[in-house]
């Protein structure tokens, strides 16, 4: 009887360790193969598939009153055609046809619901081209044809003049001419070498394999519209230092790669330099303008005018502080200075401006603390009057009528009750008068036109409002023809809710900031939700999505249904609300994120779910910066951090962007904002990620980063990428996607992710 007892109590004891057990492995049991499921469903390839006729993006044909779009229906991918005068859109050919012919052509079975191709040209006959495995085909009345191969057979180491009489090329780095009537060469320099090299530019990710390696050859020329002059670069390699990349990925190669390229850093002397040069072709006259030279990272577009006299353009000075409007005369050779403008922190490196046939130019200048349009006269460089003027950013012109003297532009900013982000369309008159809204709808307004069409294809929306397609006329902005509207019923389906907007109080105590969050599908109000700010502080754009698109197809809706709050904020800093409002950032990036911590707390004071003391925060490039900066300027306040490509000390980075937003020269604020200076400061979990390859960013900023951490003492996760560069953890799903989750699955939301599971698209 004893031995009973004792076997039952042990048998007792036994069950109540395998309950704790099998309770302790529930506790995990949360994060399941259908959590990734419904985050994969929103990433953006298959997203974009599930809401039908999501937005147009017209390609305009010939006579601007016509144009194809491409947009997903219920019957899958479609190509449309829009005839305006018509008032008509309707498929641009039968689709299910065009399958079974291509599926004859090559033996394969053909989804009429998914045609092999995303591009098509509309040819004066009617046929219908594009391009498919390797060749160029042409459709037209039920009839498939191969017409030829599909390499590009354009020569791009040779320039025809305008008038198709000399041929342009380099050879042994001098530049040359070729007579095509007689055949005759003429050497036009002679100075040329290597590293010394005539008519030619240094491209964004040109690289240099090996240590001797011959870097991408270019041709840069510019021809006189009577075809008499050339304007060209010489570009001097000859002090510039290279940054230098290993590749340890490929399968054939044992050793790793070098890879070279030039991509000057903040203050650097030993740079690409661009040298403007002038040829004068019958006389075989060169002049080189020495005093204009710049750093390949800035370089200068210069215009003919259509006499053939002068060439005219923007030169911004190197630190972005001043630019000047210049004058080149191709005779005397005369550098005039039509126009000077400068600030104490930065100008605008897309500075609007058109010259104009009558002798004035319009200019966009922030003189006045918002951008905004003036009219100027070409030869005094003096103003003639203000075209536009308020607290409000123009940021582009659309059209320019200089026979009715009407100016056609986007600007936002002007509208009461609405967001300051939102662009409208306005028209008005050369001298200021007869402003005109000409899209009044309380929206984002993404405009497609082609200049010279009487008409623009606007596709309005916000985060929460569907798109809404439309043509409108551009002289009076009436809607003449609705193309679309977005279709979300499958999304609805799923239980989605758009992002939320909200607004909040920024870190001055009186301006008001912009911002959105995403709730996840099966949101409950009575759960507390995990927070994760999405960031990327600019200043030289604005983050935060505004349209239907931007708030659908991104990186936070995914990383919202594996049950997180997610919030995204535009704060002090940031692009398209005015100078002083940009300027808060000048020489400060590092502070980026203190207007989110704010605006997450007052967030998080109206909505009882979010977890104010569960914060996480990711970013990527001069995101993968904040977020290692918010890691370290907030370590009470975020306690998880993913930065991926971040250029974590802006000394290492390329010069343009911190030269303009952090200053020129390098002061010591550079060093006081570096997340490699204050790596001591980590408190949370910080994963650092970086594509091995990075030309843009490049890694060595993140290991220089991740040896202070060592030397601090910090645990820290590193992630190498080692065949990538900077595209990876995009908004379409890779290998890092799943890393960064699970990373904010097991330390901010304290839950086991599932080990070697595959992202499924």
């Amino acid at each position: 009887m004893l031995k009973i007892q004792i076997f039952r109590s042990f048998l007792r004891t036994y069950v109540c360790l395998l309950l704790l057990s099998l309770s302790g492995q529930n506790s995990f049991s949360q994060i399941t193969e259908d959590t990734y499921h419904k985050a994969e469903y929103f990433l953006s390839d298959r997203i974009q598939q599930e809401v039908y006729h999501l937005d147009v993006s017209p390609n305009w044909l010939d006579d601007k009153k016509v144009f194809w779009h491409q947009s997903y229906t219920k019957d899958g991918k479609r190509f449309f055609l829009t005839d305006i005068e018509k008032g008509q859109t309707k498929e641009a050919f039968d689709h299910e046809k065009l399958a079974g012919l291509l599926g004859e052509k090559s033996g394969k079975t053909i989804d009429f619901k998914n045609l092999p191709f995303n591009r098509i040209q509309l040819k004066e006959d009617g046929s219908l081209a594009f391009e498919w495995l390797n060749n160029y085909w042409s459709y037209k009345d039920g009839n498939l044809e191969s017409t030829r191969a599909s390499s590009d057979t354009r020569d791009r180491s040779v320039s025809i003049s305008p008038n198709g009489n000399w041929k342009a090329y380099v050879k042994n780095f001098n530049l040359f001419v070729e007579n095509l009537e007689t055949g005759e060469e003429i050497q036009l320099s002679y100075d040329g070498k290597k590293d010394y090299e005539y008519a030619s530019f240094w491209g964004w990710s040109d690289m240099v394999l090996g240590e001797n390696g011959e870097r991408p050859e270019h041709l840069s020329i510019n021809w006189s519209p009577d075809s008499k002059k050339i304007q060209t670069q010489i570009v001097d390699l000859r002090l510039a230092e290279k940054m230098l990349l290993l590749d340890n990925s490929q399968d054939d190669k044992f050793r790793p790669q070098l890879m070279g390229y030039y991509r000057a850093s903040p203050g650097d002397t030993t740079v690409v330099m661009y040298t403007p040069v002038l040829f004068d072709v019958e006389s075989q006259q060169e002049t080189k303008f020495s005093g204009l030279s710049l750093p390949h990272f800035i370089g200068m577009n210069l215009s003919w005018d259509s006499e053939s006299e002068n060439l005219y353009g923007i030169y911004l000075q190197r630190g972005f502080k001043s630019f000047d409007l210049i004058e080149l005369n191709a005779d005397s050779k005369e550098i005039r200075k039509v126009y000077t403008e400068s600030s104490p922190t930065h100008v605008n490196n897309h500075t609007i401006f058109r010259r104009l046939d009558n002798g004035q130019f319009i200019l966009g200048t922030e003189k006045s603390g918002w951008n905004q349009l003036c009219l100027m006269d070409w030869k005094t460089g003096k103003l003639v009057n203000r075209i536009t003027s308020g607290e409000y950013v123009v940021k582009n012109l659309l059209s320019v009528d200089e026979k009715n003297s009407i100016i056609y532009f986007e600007a936002s900013g002007k509208e009461e009750n609405t967001n300051p982000y939102y662009p409208f369309v306005y028209k008005v008159n050369f001298d200021g008068t007869g402003l005109e809204l000409l899209t009044p709808e309380n929206a984002f307004h993404s405009i497609s036109y082609s200049s010279g069409s009487d008409y623009f294809v606007d596709n309005y929306s916000t985060v929460n409002q569907p798109t809404v397609s439309v043509v409108r006329e551009l002289k009076t902005g009436k809607i003449v023809h609705e193309i679309s509207k977005a279709d979300i019923s499958n999304l609805l389906k799923k239980g989605y809710q758009s992002p939320k907007p909200f607004t909040a109080t920024a870190k001055d105590g009186k301006t008001t900031i912009y911002g959105i969050y995403y709730l996840p599908t099966d949101f409950n109000p009575k759960k507390k939700y995990p927070i994760i700010d999405y960031t990327y502080s600019g200043p030289h754009i604005a983050i935060t999505p505004k349209t239907f698109r931007a708030g659908l197809v991104g990186l936070q809706q995914p990383m919202a249904e594996l049950g997180f709050v997610v919030v995204t904020v535009d704060g002090l800093g940031t692009s398209d609300r005015g100078k002083e409002f940009n300027d808060v950032s000048y020489k400060n990036l590092g502070d980026g994120t203190t207007d989110h911590v704010l605006a997450i707390k007052e967030l998080a004071a109206k909505n009882k779910f979010m977890d104010v003391e569960k914060v996480g925060i990711f970013g990527h490039s001069a995101g993968g910066y904040d977020a290692g900066r918010a890691m370290l300027l907030h370590p009470d306040f975020y306690k998880v951090g993913v930065a991926s490509a971040g250029d974590h000390d802006h000394r290492m980075e390329k010069a343009w962007w911190p030269e303009m937003y952090m200053g020129y020269p390098v002061g010591d604020f550079y060093h006081e904002q570096s997340n490699v200076t204050n790596a001591a400061n980590l408190k949370g979990h910080l994963l650092l990620a970086h594509g091995g390859i990075d030309e843009n960013v490049n890694p060595s900023a993140t290991f220089k980063f991740a040896e202070a951490l060592i030397r601090a003492g910090k645990d820290f996760d590193l992630f190498i990428w080692p065949s990538r560069n900077h595209n990876f953890g995009r908004t379409d799903g890779d290998y890092f996607t799943k890393k960064r989750w699970d990373y904010f699955i097991e330390h901010l939301m304290g839950e086991k992710p599932l080990r070697h599971y595959q992202i499924q698209k």
